[in-house]
């Protein structure tokens, strides 16, 4: 059972308007719209070149039309009040099903491969978590071996101190744990002019 591997790919509903909001502050609410598009499509494909199962989990509710994922990627409903929650909320369904080794992925980091995502995965067999960190001061990734409900607590979610509230979690919960490359998800302009994924 230990050997069972899971990624879920944590995803906004592509909404025009309610999808990539600081960067439509800047570019408007079509290009934003058309850029998280991208970067949805990006982040499934390479997903789908991971050795694990795969689930997609939408924020609103299932579009089991959207073509996003296909075969080989189950789809479920996010749950809960806050960002926190919804995670918590999934590794413990993740858990609940049998999987030894968990990692969550959201899809706004197109510097995300699927080599990072199978390192995750190896670092599992020797640490207790996983974290990829990104330049904003969050996660763009967070692999579990157990079921730690203390990590999604008192976080100040979508602020630059995610990433630093999380480490001391792991170290108030004695968990050991590693750090992969550090990434740059794209929330704002200044994210999209750094990179060249568009």
């Amino acid at each position: 059972m230990d050997d069972k591997k899971l990624l879920m790919i944590f995803v906004k509903n592509p909404e025009k308007g309610k999808v990539k909001t600081r960067l439509a502050a800047s570019v408007g609410n079509d290009k934003a719209y058309n850029i998280y598009i991208k970067l949805l499509e990006y982040t499934i494909e390479t997903a789908g070149r991971v050795r694990a199962d795969k689930q997609i989990w939408y924020s609103s509710f299932i579009d089991e039309n959207d073509g996003f994922g296909g075969e080989g990627f189950e789809k479920k409903l996010q749950f809960g009040n806050d960002l926190g929650k919804r995670m918590s909320n999934a590794f413990r369904h993740g858990f609940d099903e049998g999987y030894g080794k968990i990692v969550i992925i959201g899809s706004d980091c197109p510097g995300l491969t699927n080599d990072i995502a199978e390192k995750a995965f190896r670092e599992l067999e020797s640490y207790d978590a996983v974290i990829g960190p990104s330049e904003d001061g969050g996660y763009y990734l967070l692999g579990m071996n157990r079921y730690y409900p203390g990590l999604f607590r008192q976080i100040e979610w979508s602020t630059e101190v995610v990433m630093k509230e999380t480490v001391s979690k792991f170290e108030e919960n004695n968990l050991s744990f590693t750090k992969l490359e550090k990434l740059n998800d794209i929330d704002t302009l200044r994210d999209l002019e750094k990179s060249d994924f568009i």
